[in-house]
């Protein structure tokens, strides 16, 4: 029945291309939407005849031409996956809306490559039906119901909510779930055409990786792998965790770290882990803005993905969430011993890309205040619900970063100097660390000033121990689930923590941000701005999307004091400070997280200091909220995001603890630590 189906749904496909049915202004539109989607069926078909794995190298540079090329680089701007292609061409209604259903096909590139038919038949069929609700109105000379129209598409994301949510979880869960897997250790790294088997866009990044990494000794990369391992499996015991019932280990990585990972995996498979390795989504429409959630190639274009950062706006309401709740429980109850297996991710990340300067676009769907609202409430649901099937109290994770070759002609250079620094004595810095810990564990707050044309001028609030001698108020966290080593940090006291931080330059998921100032009162964001766009409420809009996550009056969740000067030295040198991944960026200065505390749905953990001390400051007064007996104000503990903004050592012009009485401890000043016995960090500084 469904190839049945699937051959008239083919045919009616097939012609479009040679109607003019839609009417003059729309028919292009589905033209090149039939077409893609035609070329899709034709891949399909190729790919049942002709076992991928043997393609040549030009063959999968023409279907990664096929898939891509009219969204990557310059095509965009002739589009019609652009807003602002298409508000040029059809009605102010309709320049959000096709666009995205142009995006949600292309969505189909990830069930041909999973041979997923009945997924790819429903976007086809659904395709089909609003064709021909344009056709019914060309008819009668007139454009279809906007409001008929968009109930249609909300009906077909509840239909297929059911299938989505059984796909999400079992790539999150499954070790069986093999696609990845079996490209992984099936193929030759020397040639490149394996890398276009994920599916994703592969451009020159991921294969000049993949070819630096095969030139690499095996001595490195097993280095490097071992890294990348040893920290996930310190993190289990520096928690007190039982990863013995554990039984599978989620992969996030960038594609052309194969080499890398294969290695990883083998180490993994010691620990008695197998490999989950999830496909990150192939349409930006089916993920949160900048984040991938699995094995990821190049981003095509990053305006296109910025123009369709709130598609979501154009169907989400209460149902729909209650029906994605209800069926990400109820797969996840059908997969529960599976999921209670899981031990957490495992991620490799990159940095390197130059800065994107994106534009504004005034066709994109935005949410309403309502939606805004709605999300809020239906990820901490779905974050609560998630974390009863996998325990955070049980689950760790581990991130390392590195360099792609877009980083400029340095990038032997600079991935030999990160590999370097993602091996430094932890030992060395553990010791420096305490003698920061020591002294600010005497203090109540702590004050942040900037310097030059950084405004930054904030005070933090520091937890009150009530045993010094056995309890602390920071972690001094060394290289095990964040590498590189480097911090000491702080879940902060809310109250009295006032001020301004102000970042002249951050590279945050993808975007560098340029003059992000964020103004706190009792450590919640009271406002806030940028100098990213013309219009300054552009820039807050982003800052609303991407830093706060829709909520207003975020909380402050993590102060921290970056030490690894040998990292913002390396940036330094190689004039790659604005590229650098948070995760290296967070240890090279001072830094503010606004989100969720570093223990999120894990305060209950005893965690202690390397010196036998407790630390206490797990909590603060939102986190707390979890205990209330009122269900409402419960849900307001977690906020399901932590996003860190660093003060570069550069931009400080000092950092004090101050005491009960009034003394000031200077822990930095003028961007130099002069604490005693910290003073051996200023080397990379001063070199």
């Amino acid at each position: 029945m469904l190839e049945e189906l699937f051959v008239l749904a083919k045919e009616s496909l097939s012609r479009i291309p040679s109607e003019d049915a839609a009417g003059g202004a729309y028919s292009p539109y589905f033209r090149q939407v039939a077409l893609f989607l035609l070329q899709l069926i034709e891949l399909s078909e190729k790919r049942s005849e002709k076992d991928p794995a043997t393609w040549g190298l030009s063959e999968w540079e023409e279907v990664n031409e096929m898939l891509y090329g009219d969204i990557a680089g310059d095509h965009y701007e002739e589009s019609w996956a652009n807003p602002s292609y298409a508000g040029e061409r059809v009605a102010k209604e309709w320049a959000g809306f096709l666009p995205f259903v142009y995006m949600q096909m292309r969505s189909c590139i990830g069930d041909v490559y999973e041979n997923d038919t009945e997924r790819f038949l429903d976007h086809i069929q659904y395709f089909l039906g609003l064709y021909h609700s344009f056709c019914e109105a060309a008819e009668e000379g007139k454009e279809p119901s906007y409001q008929v129209v968009s109930d249609d598409l909300a009906d077909f994301m509840f239909y297929r909510m059911e299938k989505q949510s059984a796909h999400t979880i079992a790539a999150k869960i499954d070790p069986d779930r093999d696609f990845a897997y079996n490209i992984i250790m099936e193929s030759d790294f020397s040639d490149p055409s394996y890398l276009y088997r994920f599916g994703q866009y592969i451009s020159d990044n991921q294969i000049k990786t993949a070819e630096y990494l095969m030139s690499l000794p095996q001595e490195t990369l097993q280095k490097m792998a071992d890294t990348f391992t040893e920290g996930y499996r310190i993190g289990f015991i520096k928690t007190g965790k039982d990863l013995s019932i554990k039984s599978g280990v989620q992969l996030i990585y960038p594609i052309g770290f194969e080499p890398v990972i294969k290695l990883a995996i083998a180490n993994f498979k010691k620990m008695g882990l197998r490999p989950i390795i999830p496909i990150d989504s192939y349409c930006v429409t089916e993920k949160e803005y900048g984040l991938t959630n699995g094995v990821s190639g190049e981003i095509p274009n990053k305006q296109c993905e910025y123009d369709h950062r709130e598609d979501k706006a154009l169907y989400l309401n209460h149902t729909l969430c209650e029906r994605r709740l209800q069926t990400l429980t109820q797969n996840f109850e059908e997969r529960k011993k599976l999921a209670r297996g899981v031990a957490g991710p495992a991620v490799i990340e990159i940095f390197g890309e130059p800065p994107f300067d994106l534009k504004s676009c005034k066709y994109q769907p935005e949410f309403s205040e309502k939606q805004r609202d709605l999300l809020v409430e239906y990820t901490g649901l779905q974050s609560k619900m998630q974390n009863e099937y996998i325990p955070g109290e049980e689950r760790s994770y581990t991130v390392i970063s590195f360099p792609v070759p877009e980083v400029g002609e340095q990038y032997p250079e600079i991935m030999r100097e990160t590999i370097r620094l993602n091996t430094l004595d932890y030992e060395v810095y553990e010791r420096i660390q305490q003698i920061m810990i020591d002294e600010l564990d005497t203090c109540k707050s702590v004050i942040i000033e900037g310097k030059g044309d950084n405004e930054t001028n904030l005070t933090v609030n520091l937890y009150h121990l009530t045993d010094p001698a056995k309890q602390t108020i920071f972690e001094n966290c060394v290289a095990d689930v964040n590498i590189p080593v480097g911090e000491i940090f702080t879940s902060p006291v809310l109250s009295g923590t006032n001020g301004l931080l102000h970042v002249t330059r951050v590279f945050l998921n993808g975007v560098e941000y340029k003059n992000l100032k964020l103004w706190v009162k009792d450590g919640r964001v009271t406002d806030y701005s940028c100098t990213n766009f013309e219009d300054p409420e552009e820039g807050r809009r982003l800052i609303e999307n991407q830093i706060l996550h829709h909520h207003k009056g975020i909380a402050i969740g993590e102060f921290a004091i970056g030490t690894n000067t040998t990292a913002y030295r390396m940036a330094k040198d190689f004039g790659i400070e604005d590229r650098m991944q948070i995760l290296i960026a967070e240890k090279t200065g001072p830094h503010i997280a606004f989100g969720d505390t570093c223990y999120s749905h894990e305060e209950e953990v005893a965690t202690y200091n390397p010196d036998g001390k407790a630390i206490v400051a797990r909590d603060n007064e939102v986190s707390l909220l979890r205990n209330s007996e009122d269900e409402e104000e419960a849900r307001k503990a977690y906020y399901n995001c932590h996003t860190d903004v660093t003060l570069p050592y550069d931009e400080l012009g000092g950092l004090w603890g101050l005491k009960e009485n009034g003394e000031r401890i200077a822990i930095l000043e003028n961007s130099r630590f002069v604490l005693e016995g910290t003073q051996t960090l200023n080397e990379p500084l001063d070199a």
